[in-house]
């Protein structure tokens, strides 16, 4: 079910000081340490240098060092090495707290101490990018490989995109890669580099996502059980009131795409006493008094149709414990009163694309002014997280071909820069001025990574592989291409 993949460096972007035959170590060669004559020459650093090394996909992975040599004053010895990964080439090249560059999560940013005759597996992270700076000015080193170890889903797919458009092709690939890299573990991630992190409030999309490649997998049915069991009922998933109602959402969609009855009567009891406390902050009038933290998604926090959303959620919410218990003739009576209250107030949208696709999904329908912002707002109006509601609910009202031509603008706008997995944020106006994120920025342009970003993702704390953003590959299958 889980893989090793082996990934050799593709190009070498930057050499620093002294060093010979930095492009051997492109070439692939027994992942062991040899003592007889090896099979091209070693590449030998002298002194203080640095080279940094691009493997040309995204990897779950870690950095792996044969060291064959390391000298000083022509004795055997130990020498220090700083490693930096880096999901864009700039965030190889930036120091801890530079336009958020940090070790959150996981550290990307560490020393090391290479010896001879080595092989080494150093750092757990998400990177597609690995710098090495050697440290000492009087050591010798001699390298027999440095490749990324990593690991990724090996299950048999059950939808794969076939046609001949090349951008949809290429936006499948990456949207898979995303998705298989988060999920290559006991339980399915936000994000490889940071978000190493059960967020089940963003695990809808992903939850589509891999049932629409695989099926039922067991990290799905893992993460579940792990927010049941580390959330007792009185308080919230993951600390937001949101979240808690995601979850029932992903459980319901869960079942009714897998049938996985045997994991939902496990949850049942616990579900149901979710509705009964969400019943509790909603009134006979049908307002709303959440006792925590809202979400619907960064980009709408704390702006006007936050509040349109968190409704919208609660009442998709409420229908689908309704459904659930139902088809597990479990009694449904809560979550029906939860959806009367709850309809009693319309869902007003003024702003939000994501807040009328998410209406679409609650109601089942928009009046005209909510189609019109989705007209007027198109690609400008997307979002990763809320791509598979936004598209779904545009192919509605504008049409198959039209949500199609949506998403290939928004996702290669990703792709035209460098992305082979996609990103926990991206708005199109980014790439205005801006470089790619597999070469080093010039002068006067701004840097892709480390330039954006916004809330909890600013600059190079922005995740480049979020899973999220994988809802895509069921709209591409819903939409029958």
């Amino acid at each position: 079910m889980i893989k090793k993949e082996y990934l050799w460096p593709k190009r070498i972007l930057l050499e620093e000081g002294d060093i010979t035959y930095g492009e051997n170590l492109k070439i692939e060669v027994p992942r062991q340490i040899l003592l007889g004559t090896p099979t091209k020459e070693y590449t030998r650093i002298a002194g203080r240098a640095s080279i940094l090394l691009d493997f040309g996909i995204e990897a779950r992975a870690t950095l792996r060092i044969l060291c064959r040599e390391v000298k000083k004053n022509g004795a055997l010895a130990t020498t220090r090495v700083r490693v930096r990964f880096g999901e864009s080439a700039s965030e190889c090249c930036a120091e801890i707290g530079e336009r958020g560059a940090c070790n959150d999560h996981q550290p990307r940013d560490f020393e090391i101490v290479l010896t001879s005759y080595s092989d080494g597996c150093y750092g757990q992270s998400g990177f597609r990018f690995a710098r090495l700076d050697f440290l000492e000015d009087d050591a010798e080193v001699l390298l027999h490989a440095v490749f990324a170890e990593g690991q990724t889903i090996d299950l048999p797919t059950r939808y794969q995109y076939r046609g001949k458009d090349p951008v949809v092709a290429d936006i499948y690939r990456a949207a898979k890669r995303t998705i298989d890299l988060c999920s290559a573990g006991e339980y399915v991630w936000d994000g490889i580099k940071r978000d190493r992190l059960v967020w089940i409030g963003d695990m809808h999309p992903e939850m589509l996502a891999l049932t629409t490649l695989y099926g039922r997998v067991p990290m799905m049915d893992n993460s579940l059980n792990f927010m049941r069991e580390t959330t007792p009922i009185g308080t919230w998933m993951c600390g937001i009131t949101t979240y808690s109602a995601w979850w029932i959402i992903t459980l319901a969609d869960y079942y009714a795409r897998t049938g996985c009855a045997d994991l939902v009567a496990d949850n049942l009891a616990y579900a149901q006493d979710v509705v009964k406390q969400f019943l509790q902050c909603v009134d006979e009038e049908g307002s709303i008094h959440l006792n925590g933290m809202v979400l619907v998604d960064w980009p709408t926090h704390g702006q006007p149709d936050e509040e349109a959303g968190v409704r919208a959620i609660l009442l998709m919410m409420a229908k689908k414990a309704s459904y659930l218990f139902s088809a597990m003739a479990y009694p449904a009576g809560n979550a029906v009163e939860l959806t009367k209250r709850l309809q009693k107030q319309p869902i007003v949208v003024t702003h939000s694309m994501q807040v009328a696709a998410l209406k679409y999904f609650a109601m089942g329908e928009l009046l005209r002014e909510d189609i019109a912002l989705m007209r007027r707002l198109g690609a400008d109006g997307m979002s990763t997280f809320m791509s598979y509601y936004i598209l779904t609910a545009y192919a509605r009202y504008c049409g198959k071909e039209a949500a199609l031509e949506l998403m290939k603008t928004y996702y290669n706008g990703m792709l035209s820069r460098g992305a082979t997995t996609f990103w926990e944020d991206f708005h199109l106006d980014w790439l205005e001025g801006s470089g790619r994120i597999d070469e080093l920025p010039v002068e006067g342009e701004k840097d892709l990574h480390g330039d954006y970003g916004a809330f909890c993702y600013v600059g190079f704390r922005h995740s480049f592989c979020h899973a999220w953003a994988t809802g895509i590959l069921r709209f591409m299958e819903d939409i029958g291409i």
